[in-house]
């Protein structure tokens, strides 16, 4: 069922108790009731909203609706201290910050340095202090290259790397404007500075480690003369190169240079190896030198003791003393004299035999080498026909006197 067959006189957009514009009564009352409609489809004013609420709190007394009687307006000075108070416990609040372990806090006071805080929770006034944090303990990296002039006016192609961290944050930030691309052209100064006071040669070769003990010597001059708050800890050399049209030749050369030195290391490590050889060999030489000395030393004390004691028999019985010297000496002789045996029936061959080592008998390694080896035949020697003299004998003790007695 609708709203107009229930007989409802309401009207639904109106206020309570509001009938319908049909049904009232007259042409002059139409107007007043549309304006009221049109007002109240309109959006409620916020100034009005705000002193109703005001009046609210302020403890005013109304009846409702047209009879309600205006109530006095809240005092302004009893807002005011909560109002501050509110204010500052905010402010208290956000002036609470917290500065990491590695970090260092620069805080400044109306744009000027004040302290340096350490890590953990700190405060500030807020719009008064402001907080600037460095990690004083992170290692950062800048690089630095190009084509620079050396000594003898060659180009070459340089890159060096440049590890560095903060040392002093105060310093880092407010002496130098932008530390970190002062520290590059610094890099890059000092690394010009160092290449033109140097070869090509040496640079591309030997050189490297001067280049980078140089360049970093130079570069923490620069740093100590701006006072950066930096330190560098560590300057890498990357590389050198002469330029592409002649990297060629330059790579010939170097490979020579290094030819060299490999050269010059194994003739070194030889000479090293030869060095004790030579001298443990002169040493023995020395050694056996002092042996003989020693030996002949001796040998010869030996000789003029056992002469000294022979000396008292000699004086006893002369001949006797004579004869067995003369024994001696011989039998000394002849058995260090190889032995000959000699044909004499055919006057012009002559065949030499070995006797002291047909006397001798064959050993393992004789026999090994005689398998080895090749026999090899004595050739005869012919001689011109001269008669053969038989070998003196040693003389018996019966005709060796009159021999003897010449001899002595």
């Amino acid at each position: 069922m609708s709203w107009n067959e229930s007989g409802n006189q309401q009207d639904p957009w109106g206020k309570p108790g509001q009938k319908k514009p049909e049904q009232e009564q007259g042409s002059g009352q139409q107007q007043p009731e549309q304006k009221n409609r049109q007002s109240e489809q309109q959006p409620p004013d916020l100034e009005e909203v705000f002193n109703n609420l005001l009046k609210k709190m302020g403890g005013g007394k109304g009846n409702g609706g047209s009879n309600r009687t205006p109530s006095a307006p809240l005092p302004v000075g009893k807002l005011l201290p909560l109002g501050l108070i509110l204010g500052a416990i905010v402010w208290g609040a956000s002036g609470f910050y917290t500065i990491q372990e590695a970090e260092r806090g620069v805080v400044t006071r109306f744009g000027k340095l004040h302290n340096i805080v350490l890590p953990g929770l700190n405060w500030k006034p807020t719009f008064i202090d402001e907080v600037l944090p460095v990690n004083i303990e992170r290692v950062l990296e800048l690089k630095t290259n190009g084509s620079m002039l050396t000594q003898d006016e060659n180009m070459v192609l340089v890159e060096m790397t440049v590890q560095y961290r903060v040392e002093d944050p105060a310093k880092y930030k407010f002496n130098v404007n932008n530390p970190d691309d002062s520290l590059k052209q610094a890099t890059d100064s000092a690394l010009r500075y160092v290449i033109g006071h140097m070869t090509m040669d040496d640079i591309l070769t030997t050189g490297r480690a001067v280049v980078r003990e140089r360049t970093w010597n130079a570069l923490r001059d620069i740093i100590k003369t701006y006072d950066m708050g930096l330190l560098v800890t560590d300057v890498n050399f990357q590389y050198a190169r002469p330029p592409e049209e002649v990297k060629a030749a330059f790579d010939d050369a170097i490979k020579a240079q290094e030819d060299e030195q490999r050269l010059i290391r194994e003739a070194e490590a030889y000479a090293r190896g030869q060095e004790p050889i030579a001298r443990g060999q002169a040493q023995r030489i020395l050694e056996q030198a002092s042996a003989y000395k020693e030996q002949v030393v001796l040998n010869a004390k030996g000789e003029v003791e056992r002469f000294s004691k022979l000396l008292p028999e000699y004086k006893v019985a002369p001949e006797v003393m004579r004869e067995r010297l003369y024994i001696q000496t011989m039998e000394k002789v002849m058995k260090n004299t190889p032995k000959l045996m000699m044909d004499g029936s055919h006057s012009n061959n002559l065949t030499v035999l070995p006797i002291d080592k047909l006397m001798q008998k064959p050993t393992a390694s004789d026999a090994t080498e005689t398998m080895v080896r090749p026999q090899v035949q004595v050739p005869q020697v012919a001689q011109p026909a001269q008669p053969v003299q038989p070998v003196q004998s040693v003389p018996t003790q019966q005709e060796a006197e009159p021999v003897r007695k010449g001899r002595f």
